[in-house]
């Protein structure tokens, strides 16, 4: 693609573009102070559908009149309203339906996961995750080891960059995992570094966790909706994401989780009411009987005004199928990054890597008179969203289901507007 610096270049493309259409079926935000946002922050926080608002109120009107008898009646019955999700997130995570749920959030999920998949013993009982893991990732690690009487301060291993580095080498995994694999029960990595955008090869680390006797879990937070994702066949144990991201299902709404087809024992998992097989769920018997796949391993009914929304959301992509999103996103996040290199390169670099790419790219500031975090803020001010992450990168995630060529554009002038004042 030959790329230009001008808003006619970024029209054309926008009128060329496929999926031009569904940037209609979201709401932006406000202006401010006489100017469109130009909003690309999907990595943290998507837009709203309009359909979301659509599905929830439909809920609030079967809650209304229905009450109880809405899990039953309804037109979508609230006692098999997760199974609105299967489909969607079976295809965006390339999982067989069985093997994913719509369930809790994703720091919960880990941990249900986890007490499923880090069985420690004697010999084999560490955790490895990256360095520089997203907090709650660490968190729950670290406490899973406490948990079981382990020192995260020896036992939590960390996949680093090389000295002078930010990115990670899978070959680096590979040499830890040889001289440490034996004593490793569980790895944790994510799919996409939040960060610095990395995408990871979860393909060779799920390879690389069999090979070393290990359980392997990923953290999709910044994976599901952003890349091509085929959880069967790289057949991890298990996998958990937040749906608030790029799958623009509003803030804290209803996770998702894949468990591999392999595992079906009702003697891996804690076990919840919901979990138990619909058929005999309501005869109150003692025994739980696990329902099929992902699904046993649900604790209780969803909140059905959070699920909603991504019932809504997912019904989008469904519409424009994650192929056609990887292809405007490569074009609409490459034109991100030619107009920086183009336009910025004495101010500003790109620490994500253009071989292993999603939506975001993370920025930072290479002139040293320049203060980052003020920046920062000026964007914000011209009603630029990106966001901030410690200790000096902007992260911007041009998204493929509602920005347009022109939002990229316009950004870059508001940049340029921000670096010039």
């Amino acid at each position: 693609m030959q790329y230009e610096n001008t808003r006619n270049f970024a029209a054309g493309m926008d009128r060329d573009d496929p999926l031009a259409g569904f940037r209609d079926e979201f709401n932006f935000p406000l202006p401010k102070d006489g100017r469109a946002p130009v909003y690309l922050c999907g990595n943290s926080l998507g837009v709203q559908p309009k359909l979301a608002v659509e599905f929830v109120n439909e809920e609030l009107a079967n809650w209304r009149d229905y009450a109880v008898d809405g899990h039953f009646h309804s037109e979508r019955p609230w006692l098999t309203y997760h199974r609105q999700a299967t489909s969607g997130f079976a295809e965006l995570v390339g999982a067989l339906d069985h093997e994913v749920v719509a369930m809790n959030t994703l720091t919960v999920n880990l941990h249900i996961l986890m007490a499923s998949f880090y069985r420690p013993t004697a010999d084999r009982y560490k955790i490895l995750i990256e360095s520089g893991a997203f907090p709650s990732d660490q968190y729950a690690a670290a406490s899973q080891l406490r948990l079981h009487g382990f020192n995260p301060d020896t036992d939590l291993l960390e996949w680093s960059p090389r000295d002078g580095e930010l990115l990670l080498h899978t070959d680096d995994l590979a040499a830890m995992l040889e001289q440490e694999g034996e004593s490793v029960a569980l790895i944790l990595l994510p799919g996409v570094q939040y960060y610095t955008g990395q995408v990871l090869d979860m393909e060779a680390i799920c390879d690389l966790g069999r090979q070393h006797g290990c359980r392997v879990g990923l953290d999709l937070a910044h994976g599901i909706g952003n890349v091509r994702l085929s959880l069967h066949d790289w057949a991890p144990d298990f996998a958990s994401w937040c749906t608030y991201k790029y799958l623009n299902s509003g803030p804290g709404a209803i996770a998702g989780a894949f468990v591999h087809e392999r595992h079906s024992s009702p003697d891996e998992f804690l076990h919840g009411w919901w979990g138990n097989d619909q058929k005999t769920r309501f005869l109150m018997q003692p025994q739980f009987r696990p329902a099929q796949g992902a699904e046993a391993w649900q604790m209780s009914n969803p909140p059905i005004l959070s699920l909603a929304p991504v019932v809504a959301s997912l019904s989008l992509f469904q519409r424009a199928g994650m192929d056609a999103l990887r292809r405007k996103s490569k074009l609409l996040t490459g034109y991100l990054r030619w107009l920086v290199e183009h336009r910025f390169a004495d101010q500003i670099g790109i620490i994500t890597p253009a071989n292993a790419c999603g939506c975001q790219l993370s920025l930072v500031v290479k002139d040293k008179s320049i203060d980052a975090r003020a920046l920062f803020d000026r964007l914000c001010e011209l009603n630029v969203t990106g966001d901030w992450r410690n200790p000096d990168v902007i992260r911007v995630a041009p998204t493929p289901m509602y920005n347009s060529f022109d939002d990229v554009f316009e950004f870059a002038e508001r940049l340029d507007r921000a670096l010039s004042e």
